[in-house]
């Protein structure tokens, strides 16, 4: 075997894990793409989530004043019968309230500790995807190199056949 065949056989294997080589930097591209836009979709539930957790902290916090004003005048007015029938059941309506609320709290609140772990996880992976294509990129750029190289040398090859 010649030593152009040698080179051209050689060329052609660096040709194709070049080829190779651009084809996942391009996959790892889409794959960090997608991880991106996945992360700032649960970055922006994780603020949904926030606003709503102030929501609700501030409607518990309106509805235990409005079970304190309720004990209040349910003591004030214990000499009358009906009106304190009236706010005992006014009083249990608003403790129910203020358990489904402190329930839904708790339910928002486990939510946003999820989807906070979801997001550094894809942070992570990520950051995985990108270091990953950084370092295809790097080795397409070695391999380009190699070849341009071999091609070159391919050429004066030729050209020193040519003089012979």
């Amino acid at each position: 075997m010649s030593v152009a065949e040698n080179v051209a056989k050689k060329m052609n294997t660096l040709r194709l894990e070049a080829d190779e080589a651009q084809g996942q930097a391009e996959e790892l591209k889409t794959k960090t793409k997608t991880l991106e836009q996945d992360n700032l979709q649960k970055e922006q539930e994780i603020t949904s989530l926030t606003h709503r957790n102030s929501l609700l902290e501030a409607e518990v916090e309106k509805l235990e004043t409005g079970i304190k004003e309720a004990k209040d005048a349910a003591s004030s007015t214990a000499h009358h019968g009906t009106e304190n029938e009236s706010l005992q059941r006014r009083l249990q309506l608003l403790e129910e309230e203020a358990e489904e609320a402190d329930k839904t709290l708790r339910e928002t609140n486990d939510k946003l500790r999820q989807t906070d772990v979801k997001a550094g996880h894809y942070e992570r992976k990520v950051q995985a995807l990108e270091a990953a294509r950084d370092q295809w990129e790097a080795k397409y750029e070695e391999m380009s190199k190699k070849y341009t190289d071999l091609q070159k040398e391919l050429h004066e090859l030729e050209v020193s056949m040519g003089n012979i």
